[in-house]
């Protein structure tokens, strides 16, 4: 009985072992849920079936926090593929919001519901519950949540031409998931940044950023947030008309986005190939490649994304002259970027629009749309420029506080070590002096070494490391130290930019501008002289600050700036080549009541003037009326007089 009763036993415990084995195999629910937000950045595909493993193992053993994380989940998944059961997902967790103990997980929601009318093309509801989410999150301190929260709401700030706002928002995020060690979350934001310069129109910048954050997403395997950052990539050479760099990013784009059966962005990388086919007047191409795209797009619901596909199609119909199949897309899309308040959108729909009914006979509605796309393009550009300069302040103040957090962070770190020291010597100096004297003089030299090292790091921070002028930082902080000062008096400003500076990286690479940005630097100090400073401001652009200098004197160092550019001889960096010239755009402080951005402001408006003037020359915006009671008329300022300085003859000139 006892040896039949033991059998039995083992028979059970045999059979049993399968089981057992499988349930240490299978991966806990939290295990789920934390491998389906990662799988969001590399394989949504996966996200979705971890997620959804997820929801029926909490069936079994229920859990109101799990469940709310993983419904967000979904959400997310959803808002870019099916907006009824995102909104279905997003319900099902007001409802357990009672239930939960994270509070912060009230943001996630708003977030999850934002996104949902974000992709519904309802921007401004999408703002409202960005907002809400961004103060559930701050209320209950959930750092995650706001840096979401912040994160979308800074992308869509951007995608309305609030850069500054945007810009703010997006490195609050980075700052937040960097401190919690969310390396792909802050990648996401690097990448929205780069988005944002993109917007601006610094193509150069933007893609500098792309490449960058795409080589990052390459070493951590983020399959598909390098689909998404090759097509922005893509069409930020788009817009800077670079058609064979765009068409091969799209490309790239779209391999990875058919792998992972990501439809959002597989339609949004055949609308750029299309409109890289348009650019080349291929039209059977492009309408071939658009009906596809819209194919794709009707299984998501981006109504943004097909009022772009809608676009680029007017565009080929027009070119392949069935005007009246364009007007009616160009209108379709025309009122789906007037809802979403995409300004550049609209103003590129309107007149495409403009164009084809001109060409229909439809002078009156031609003349309309083309008038309303004229309005809008000049709002357009003044809110570019007032936000160009928003964006200039967000830098320097950024810059200035990372300054001051290192310096403040080295002097506490030189604290607690010379505190350790101390006490160090305190407890030896009983026991032999001269090995506290020995200490001591360590630490002397430590301190000096320390400073020395901080001169040399604090140098370097304060210039431009290609041209070896002061960089944008410590002219600008020169110059805002002078218009703070105690009686500070008149004092001019000059932007100057090389003109047509993009041919020279285009035509003979970017070692060959660099080369020249450096002779062009060497010209500008050799004119400069003190107490006048100048500093190179990124890109082709230097600041020139001129103290106590009036309107005339600002005028006669302009041109004698423009002069000796033109003198340039670069045939020494580019063989035959004819030389660069340059515009510059100045003006003159208001005495005690000019502040930073007021003159960069002026200066920047009369570089822009300078630029439609035809370049080569010199501009002035005005300081307000007052200023120059006892100034000869206008009328002196037309003159073009050069400045006497001193010029180097061992310098070939053209």
């Amino acid at each position: 009985m006892e040896a039949a009763g033991c059998a039995r036993w083992l028979l059970i415990g045999v059979s049993l072992l399968p089981a057992i084995g499988a349930a240490a195999a299978a991966p806990d629910i939290r295990q789920l849920i934390e491998r389906a937000e990662q799988e969001g950045f590399t394989d949504p595909e996966a996200q979705n079936r971890d997620a959804r493993a997820a929801l029926d193992a909490l069936r079994q053993t229920p859990n109101a926090d799990q469940e709310i994380r993983t419904r967000l989940i979904l959400c997310e998944y959803d808002s870019e593929r099916d907006l009824h059961a995102a909104d279905d997902q997003a319900q099902r967790v007001l409802a357990l919001l009672s239930q939960a103990h994270d509070a912060g997980l009230r943001a996630g929601v708003l977030t999850c519901q934002g996104e949902t009318r974000e992709t519904a093309g309802d921007n401004v509801e999408a703002l409202r519950l960005f907002a809400l989410a961004v103060g559930a999150a701050t209320t209950t301190h959930n750092d995650a949540r706001l840096a979401d929260a912040l994160y979308s709401r800074g992308y869509l700030l951007g995608l309305q031409g609030e850069y500054a706002a945007g810009l703010v928002d997006l490195r609050r995020a980075q700052g937040v998931d960097d401190r919690l060690g969310r390396q792909y979350d802050a990648l996401s934001c690097r990448d929205s940044i780069a988005t944002l310069y993109s917007r601006m129109g610094d193509y150069g910048e933007a893609a500098r950023l792309y490449s960058e954050v795409l080589r990052m997403q390459r070493e951590g395997g983020m399959v598909r947030e390098q689909a998404v950052t090759l097509h922005n990539l893509a069409r930020t050479y788009e817009d800077s008309r670079q058609w064979a760099l765009a068409d091969a990013s799209f490309g790239q784009a779209l391999d990875l986005a058919h792998k992972l059966k990501y439809l959002r962005v597989e339609a949004y990388a055949l609308r750029g190939l299309a409109a890289v086919k348009v650019a080349r007047h291929d039209t059977a191409g492009a309408l071939s490649q658009l009906a596809h795209a819209a194919a794709v797009q009707r299984d998501t619901p981006d109504a943004r994304l097909g009022a772009q596909i809608n676009l680029e199609k007017g565009r080929a119909l027009h070119l392949a002259g069935r005007l009246f199949e364009s007007a009616v897309v160009l209108q379709q899309a025309r009122g789906v970027f007037k809802s979403a308040q995409s300004a550049s959108e609209l103003v590129a729909a309107d007149s495409e629009l403009a164009r084809v009914e001109a060409e229909m006979g439809e002078w009156r509605a031609a003349y309309a749309d083309e008038t309303e796309a004229a309005r809008q393009q000049e709002e357009l550009l003044s809110h570019h420029l007032d936000q160009r300069f928003a964006i200039l302040k967000v830098e320097y103040d950024t810059a200035a506080q990372e300054q001051e957090n290192r310096a403040l962070l080295r002097e506490n770190n030189a604290t607690t070590i010379a505190l350790a020291q101390s006490r160090r010597v305190r407890q030896l100096q009983g026991v032999v002096i001269g090995l506290g004297v020995a200490l001591g003089a360590v630490l002397i030299w430590l301190v000096i070494l320390n400073r020395s090292r901080a001169r040399r790091m604090g140098s370097l921070a304060m210039t431009d490391e290609l041209t070896k002028s002061p960089n944008r930082r410590a002219v600008l902080a020169r110059l805002s130290e002078l218009l703070k000062g105690p009686e500070p008096g008149p004092c001019a400003i000059l932007i100057m930019d090389i003109d047509f500076f993009k041919r020279v990286n285009d035509q003979h690479g970017h070692a060959a501008g660099d080369e020249v940005l450096k002779l062009v630097a060497e010209a500008v100090r050799n004119v400069t002289r003190p107490p006048a400073f100048f500093g190179r401001l990124g890109g082709e652009e230097f600041l020139i600050v001129l103290p106590d200098a009036d309107i005339f004197a600002a005028r006669r160092f302009a041109e004698a700036l423009r002069q000796a550019v033109a003198d340039i001889n670069t045939r020494s960096v580019i063989p035959g080549h004819a030389g660069v010239t340059t515009s510059v755009g100045f003006t003159v402080s208001t005495p005690g009541a000019d502040d930073l951005g007021n003159m960069l402001a002026r200066a920047d408006t009369a570089l822009y003037a300078a630029k439609r003037s035809g370049r080569n020359c010199v501009r002035i915006e005005p300081a307000p009326d007052g200023l120059h009671h006892d100034a000869p008329g206008p009328g002196a300022l037309e003159e073009t007089v050069v400045l006497e300085i001193p010029v180097d003859t061992g310098r070939n000139n053209h």
